[in-house]
């Protein structure tokens, strides 16, 4: 996850990530990291995408109540 977050923000970038916890990770940056990408930068965009889900999650189930679903049936899904 922490390799494609980074590339999300820089599509060429040319990494290589040891572990797996982004405030414990060592980064070995093969193309010497350019654009100055950060910890708290790669943190902000994995913290993004994480938010994204629960957004997309949360309009789903706005979505199936609208169509009269319970949350039983909901969660069956």
């Amino acid at each position: 996850m922490i390799c494609e977050a980074i590339l999300k923000i820089k599509a060429d970038a040319e990494v290589s990530v040891s572990g797996d916890n982004i405030d414990t990770c060592v980064f070995d940056w093969l193309d010497g990291n350019p654009t100055n990408i950060t910890r708290a930068a790669i943190k902000t965009k994995l913290d993004a995408e994480a938010q994204e889900v629960i957004d997309n999650k949360t309009s789903a189930t706005n979505k199936l109540k609208a169509l009269g679903l319970t949350d039983a049936e909901i969660k069956a899904l």
